[in-house]
């Protein structure tokens, strides 16, 4: 576990354990960050559980997503590797934001990937791949090698040629030209269930507004709960 010095709403500090850290969009706050914890029923955050949407079969189609909270990965969870400190990690990342230039794009939409429902971005998607890429290839001096057991879960969605030397090379098959950016918002969806879903999303979805921007990234840790909380938003000032 790694440990970070985080301060309570009555302003006491207290150490927090972290088994992972990733690197995320997280919305900021107001009503896209609302509806995402309200959705999910975990508010990434402030690290704590909040009520769902009343909907029948909500809290079993977002029991996946939920521990990580209302986000768009960046660089995935990783693991601490042995020697590296938290605090050397939030001056790296903050080294990285300060040379990254904030990514705009047209906006948001409901999308369907597989067999799960996400927020996608649509237009010009080149800064924003940017930045993602800037997260995995210059941070990656932190992470752990990825363990077998999760290597081999990685292999089971039968990977590609490409995506198994990405996985080698950064422990994660999903990335550079392989990365999507995506907002989840369900796990896998049973087979014809996705368009009913999609309905009831629109229902409490809030407005898109356009363009949709992305200025900072967020450093995300997994509590002993298993489940993940902001540690640290950075401004992107490149």
């Amino acid at each position: 576990m790694s440990h970070a010095f985080a301060k309570d709403d009555a302003g006491k500090g207290e150490f927090m354990s972290y088994a992972r850290f990733a690197i995320y969009y997280v919305p900021p706050e107001g009503p896209l960050a609302d509806f995402g914890a309200k959705w999910l029923g975990w508010d990434v955050l402030t690290g704590r559980k909040v009520p769902q949407f009343d909907v029948p079969g909500l809290h079993d189609i977002t029991m996946t997503p939920r521990k990580y909270g209302f986000h768009g990965t960046l660089k995935p969870p990783f693991r601490l590797k042995e020697g590296q400190m938290i605090e050397a990690l939030e001056r790296a990342v903050s080294d990285v934001a300060g040379v990254l230039t904030p990514a705009a794009c047209d906006g948001l939409t409901l999308t369907q990937l597989g067999r799960f429902l996400a927020l996608t971005p649509f237009g010009p998607l080149d800064g924003l791949q940017s930045i993602a890429e800037a997260c995995v290839r210059d941070l990656d001096g932190f992470r752990a090698p990825a363990g077998e057991a999760e290597l081999a879960r990685r292999r089971k969605a039968g990977l590609s040629n490409r995506q198994e030397m990405l996985l080698a090379q950064w422990g994660y098959p999903y990335v550079f030209e392989e990365f999507r950016f995506h907002l989840t918002l369900s796990g896998g969806l049973p087979e014809g269930d996705a368009p009913g879903w999609m309905d009831t999303l629109q229902v409490h979805l809030p407005d898109l507004s356009a363009p949709f921007v992305v200025d900072q990234i967020a450093l995300c840790g997994e509590g002993q709960d298993g489940r993940f909380e902001l540690i640290h938003r950075y401004t992107l000032t490149g």
